[in-house]
């Protein structure tokens, strides 16, 4: 199955290389360069799972976390934290805000493969 994936990810290299990692397997992928142009995606199309960086100026991810989750249109869209913060107390903070899996930077396509699967398996898309 192949999905819509919107990265958040205020590092363009990094947004490039996840967006790359994700095409390669098919899926279509929107990057937003932070949680402003994020909202704006939003307003116009609902991906099937959201990629989601915490470290972040201004709103961090973990408050982008807390907004999708409170939000009706994307409270059940799966997202997956992409973080180089690989502390215990972080990946706590993101279960607690409504993380569905949480990968460490830079992630290997295997891990990006299976966490998108596993997401989606918990969350399935509605049917289009």
């Amino acid at each position: 199955m192949l999905y819509n994936v919107l990265i958040i990810e205020d590092d363009r290299r990094t947004a490039e290389s996840l967006a790359a990692q994700v095409s390669v397997l098919g899926h279509t992928v929107a990057v937003a360069l932070g949680p402003r142009m994020a909202l704006r995606q939003l307003s116009e199309v609902i991906p099937d799972v959201i990629l989601l960086d915490i470290n972040m100026p201004g709103v961090n991810g973990l408050e982008v976390l807390r907004f999708l989750r409170r939000d009706p249109p994307t409270a059940n869209v799966p997202v997956i934290v992409v973080t180089a913060n690989d502390s215990i107390e972080m990946r706590r903070a993101a279960h607690e805000a409504g993380a569905t899996f949480y990968l460490v930077k830079p992630p290997m396509l295997d891990e990006i493969e299976g966490a998108l699967n596993r997401a989606v398996a918990l969350n399935p898309p509605p049917l289009r």
